[in-house]
């Protein structure tokens, strides 16, 4: 390769930064969510470490959820089901899938590292905590609960991230067109809500076939809702080193000399 060749720098835009799955703009607003989930999370395995049976609100919240119907507990079983092994891993393939059918490897590569994040984290906890229910088995968070939830928090910031509402109003390093965007509360509101929905279905049905106490369930939501931000910024992080390596290659790096 000659010099003038050896010199020369690729310069192009970056393409990969501007798909971000957590751009700055989003992460001032969700940050201090995740460290007040993770000081629930804490404040709940401090409370209930070592314990066999259920806090006086647990005991309440189970009463009022004992005795349902037939086919509530159907649906209780098939919201159990998807946060089994199967359930879980076809869940993530579709959404694995999808993402890479629309050319999006960040946010597939986000979506599997939160949601393998959420649930190691609430397994590790769990052995932390040693809460257990039904004899020997360990409760606190729950898994499911922080499954489900992680799942949901990941879709609802690529959809916002896909609507542009993640992007700077100026443009940069974040997003490179000016749009539109709903104001913190109601961004939060869009981000939160399907997380806390999902969540609180999935610890109903855990909670309702008496797989969890209802502060398992609280707890395992808010171990995905502290965990899921930190793995955005980590895959954003890798994600933008690889692409300023790429960038700053030599053009022609790698390439034969021509005779």
């Amino acid at each position: 390769m000659s010099d003038r060749a050896a010199a020369e720098v690729v310069r192009k835009p970056h393409p990969v930064v501007a798909s971000a799955v957590l751009p700055r703009s989003l992460r001032g607003w969700i940050g201090p969510v995740a460290a007040f989930a993770a000081l629930v999370v804490l404040v709940l395995g401090i409370r209930y470490a070592g314990e066999g049976g259920p806090g006086p609100v647990d005991a309440r919240i189970g009463a009022a959820l004992d005795g349902a119907g037939p086919p509530w507990r159907q649906l209780a079983l098939g919201l159990d089901a998807l946060g089994e092994p199967l359930g879980a891993a076809t869940l993530v393939f579709s959404a694995v899938t999808s993402c890479l059918l629309l050319r999006r490897p960040r946010a597939a590569v986000f979506l599997v590292a939160a949601v393998a994040a959420a649930v190691g984290a609430a397994t590790l906890l769990k052995h932390l905590a040693g809460r257990t229910i039904h004899g020997d088995n360990l409760s606190y968070p729950s898994g499911h609960t922080a499954f489900a939830t992680a799942l949901a928090l990941v879709a609802a910031l690529l959809a916002t991230r896909r609507r542009g509402w993640g992007r700077d109003r100026g443009g940069g390093r974040d997003g490179n067109e000016p749009g539109p965007r709903p104001g913190r509360t109601a961004a939060l509101l869009v981000l939160l809500t399907p997380a806390l929905a999902a969540g609180a279905a999935m610890g109903w049905a855990e909670v309702a076939l008496g797989a969890h106490y209802p502060t398992d369930a609280l707890g395992g939501g808010c171990t995905a809702l502290a965990v899921v931000p930190a793995a955005g910024w980590l895959v954003d992080r890798a994600a933008d080193r690889a692409a300023d390596r790429a960038a700053r290659k030599p053009a022609g790096a790698g390439r034969p000399d021509r005779p």
